[in-house]
C-alpha cells in the first residue's frame, strides 16, 4: 500500500484524527487522542500497535514486519510492500486495540 492509500483507509475510521507532532513529514493517527497508526517520514511503512510484546515477537518471526524504531516493543513496523489485506488488518486491529481501551464514554461518541 501506499501512504495515501493507508491515510484514506485511516481516515475512514470513526473518530481518527491526523496529525504531525514531531514535524517533519509524519502522519501520526489518533483515535481519542491515542496514537493507533504513524508513518514517519523516513522508514517507509506504517507502525501499528499489537496486542503485547509477545504478539509483536510472533509477527515478526512470521515476517509481517519489523521492530518499529523509536516505540514501545509491541509496536511493529508493517512495511509498504506488505501485502495489501495483511497491512489494513493490522492498522483495523491497532485501531480496534487503541479504541477498546478508551472510556466507554468516549467510545460511545465515535459512533
Amino acid at each position: 500500500m501506499t501512504r495515501d492509500e493507508i491515510n484514506a483507509l485511516c481516515a475512514t475510521l470513526p473518530g481518527a484524527e491526523n496529525s504531525d507532532p514531531w514535524g517533519g513529514g509524519h502522519d501520526a493517527w489518533k483515535v481519542g487522542g491515542k496514537m493507533f497508526a504513524c508513518i514517519g517520514a523516513v522508514t517507509p511503512g506504517v507502525s501499528v500497535k499489537t496486542e503485547s510484546i509477545e504478539m509483536a515477537e510472533t509477527l515478526i518471526a512470521a515476517g509481517v514486519g519489523v521492530k518499529a524504531p523509536y516505540f514501545h516493543r509491541s509496536w511493529l513496523l508493517v512495511p509498504l510492500e506488505t501485502d495489501r489485506d495483511e497491512t489494513e488488518h493490522r492498522i483495523r486491529t491497532s485501531y480496534d486495540l487503541v479504541r477498546s481501551k478508551l472510556p466507554k464514554k468516549v467510545q460511545a461518541a465515535l459512533r
